[in-house]
């Protein structure tokens, strides 16, 4: 049984290369299966895997209709850092979902269950031979659609929760909230009774965060912003954020807000600042420019970078059974995703839907159908087709 998969390539003449690669399905072994992909995500992870430095208003389409190519040539002050990857054909795609079709002798009961996994030989592929211990079972009446985002979200939203709680703080802050991730969160949230304070930067997100109930939304566009965080920071006591944006001045400006909360309630002056910690993880880079971090920060902060895949191997095993469990039984509703495009692997490599989910505008999230067929995402015309939701 072969394959087709997408690749990702940055070459030392400082080109991007996208290809479809054709291969061979290897046979599982006793402790794995192997899945037909019929949904998996597009992550802002897995779009900036797949497209690195490149403007994607840049790329050039290829090859032929049914075996596209795309490709596109990179400024040089843009290599830097790149050396790792150069030369080298990636597979892409963090998670997604579908039957399996095929097991090996010990998990041989899997076949014909709808699973959620991930891999790092990639999930924008026909068909992928996981680990059975690394797959999700979805529930009966779940479909691939439903699960294609079981992973990633759900499981960095009770990281995130998880890691409040080990830390000893007791409310959040988020940025990018209105995201999949941060719509999860927030109910997440409201379901444990957690102070959250939700960061956009337009009153139309604004918007979806309140429609779940949401408390405290700030928008960061507003002229009150800074005064407004203060507010809700003293409401809430959140001394913990984490940030998707990762450059600017976002990360600085959260910490010296809880620095200037935590002021207002001192009873007594320090020259010091407050005793209390501080703490902003950066797990997304929203905006690739330099980190700012300027006021009075006080002397008892940190900023640093989170990541939920590390975060998972730190923890013990009964944890991370006690948070899959959790996905598994609220998986339509703490935390269902919503998807406006599907696309097939074809139309992955094409320029025009590439501009359309290299925005990762908020709201517009892709799925792609690896096994679909080889052109379901666009309509007459070549124009992304926009699902309802």
């Amino acid at each position: 049984m072969s394959s087709l998969e997408l690749r990702t390539k940055i070459t030392s003449e400082a080109r991007l290369e996208l290809w479809l690669e054709q291969v061979t399905v290897p046979k599982p072994a006793a402790d794995e299966v192997v899945v037909r992909i019929d949904a998996a995500p597009l992550n802002p992870s897995d779009i900036i895997l797949l497209l690195g430095p490149v403007d994607a208003a840049n790329i050039q389409a290829g090859g032929t209709p049914t075996r596209p190519t795309a490709s596109a040539s990179i400024p040089p002050e843009r290599m830097p850092g790149l050396e790792a990857r150069l030369d080298k054909a990636l597979p892409v795609g963090n998670e997604g979902a579908g039957a399996v079709i095929d097991a090996g002798a010990d998990v041989r009961t899997l076949i014909g269950r709808t699973v959620a996994a991930r891999s790092p030989l990639g999930m924008y592929a026909q068909y992928r031979v996981v680990k059975a211990s690394d797959c999700l079972v979805l529930p009966d009446g779940i479909s691939e659609r439903q699960g294609a985002s079981a992973i990633i979200n759900p499981l960095t939203v009770l990281g995130m929760v998880e890691t409040m709680r080990r830390e000893g703080h007791s409310a959040l802050v988020h940025t990018a909230a209105a995201s999949n991730v941060g719509q999860m969160l927030s109910r997440v949230c409201l379901k444990d009774g957690i102070p959250l304070v939700n960061i956009v930067r337009s009153q139309t997100q604004a918007e979806v965060l309140r429609l779940l109930g949401a408390k405290h939304v700030l928008d960061s566009s507003s002229p009150t912003f800074r005064r407004n965080l203060v507010g809700a920071l003293e409401d809430t006591g959140a001394t913990l954020a984490f940030d998707a944006i990762g450059g600017g001045t976002m990360a600085g400006t959260i910490v010296a807000a809880m620095e200037e909360a935590l002021g207002a309630k001192a009873e007594n002056y320090s020259r010091y600042g407050s005793p209390v910690h501080k703490q902003v993880y950066i797990y997304g880079v929203l905006n690739p420019d330099a980190r700012v971090l300027e006021g009075n920060l006080g002397m008892a902060w940190g900023v640093g970078g989170w990541l939920m895949t590390w975060f998972y191997e730190k923890i013990d095993s009964a944890t991370a059974r006690r948070l899959r469990d959790r996905v598994t039984n609220e998986l339509t509703t703490t935390f269902a995703s919503q998807y406006s495009s599907e696309i097939s692997l074809a139309d992955a490599l094409s320029p025009e839907v590439i501009v359309a989910y290299s925005r990762r505008a908020t709201g517009k999230k892709f799925l792609l159908r690896p096994s679909g067929p080889p052109h379901r995402g666009l309509a007459p015309g070549n124009k992304v087709h926009e699902l309802k939701p």
